[in-house]
């Protein structure tokens, strides 16, 4: 029979350790002796051995004690899925070393290079500055919150901006900022939109309306507060897509 300090020696970890996996219910309190003492015997030492391998291949303690009593399939189908977990864990830790690596070299990328493409081909079509500035956020949104339909999302809009004829409309959008909201030319343009909307989309939602959260209301609210304009189209789209729908 060995005291608690000399178990922890044999087996390489501390007795604050084995405190704690009393505690967690990991391994049993032995009884004490007369001079009040925890004795620990070699049933004691192989069970202890056993916690600190799983503690040390990644197992969480909170697994550790039902795998302590498993079967063997059993243990096998745990580890597995432990492992996967893991191996889940590692990636991400790569991608987050990935990124602060990127930060640190003082060029981070928060969009596909694809995007950036698109964004200087706005700036090439003659949209304004504050215009490609709106659409970078649209999509740093859209990449970072809805990474599996991002690029759906984008392939879209890329497409159709360049139809010449759809991207003229969008032009005349963004150039339309500093119009009064009263002015004939924003109501006429609003239905333009509605109907190449409905001539491209039919009956159909388009892609980036039916996003699972609310980052397109999101920008677009952003754009409707930069002009009141912009406000009023959005008003108008909205209104005429509504009544054809």
């Amino acid at each position: 029979m060995i005291t608690i300090g000399q178990l922890a020696g044999y087996v390489g970890v501390s007795v604050k350790t084995v405190r704690v996996y009393h505690a967690k219910g990991l391994l049993p309190e032995p009884d004490r002796d007369v001079s009040g003492y925890r004795r620990y015997g070699a049933d004691d030492v192989v069970a202890l051995i056993r916690i600190r391998t799983f503690a040390e291949a990644g197992v969480p303690l909170a697994r550790i004690r039902e795998l302590m009593t498993a079967g063997e399939e059993e243990l096998r189908r745990a580890l597995l899925d432990i492992d996967g977990r893991l191996t889940d864990r590692i990636r991400g830790l790569q991608a987050t070393q990935a990124r602060l690596r990127e930060l640190a070299s003082g060029e981070p990328t928060l969009l596909p290079a694809g995007v950036h493409a698109h964004l200087e081909a706005l700036e090439r079509w003659g949209f304004t500055a504050r215009w490609v500035e709106l659409q970078r956020d649209l999509w740093i949104l859209v990449f970072a919150t809805h990474p599996d339909r991002a690029a759906e999302l984008f392939r879209d809009q890329s497409a159709m901006l360049s139809e010449p004829a759809l991207r003229q409309l969008f032009l005349r959008y963004d150039h339309a900022y500093g119009l009064d909201p009263g002015d004939p030319r924003v109501e006429e343009l609003a239905r333009r939109i509605v109907d190449a909307t409905l001539s491209r989309y039919g009956a159909d939602t388009p892609p980036e309306a039916d996003a699972a959260s609310g980052v397109p209301a999101l920008v677009q609210s952003r754009i409707n507060a930069a002009s009141p304009a912009w406000r009023r189209l959005d008003s108008l789209i909205r209104a005429g897509l509504g009544a054809a729908r």
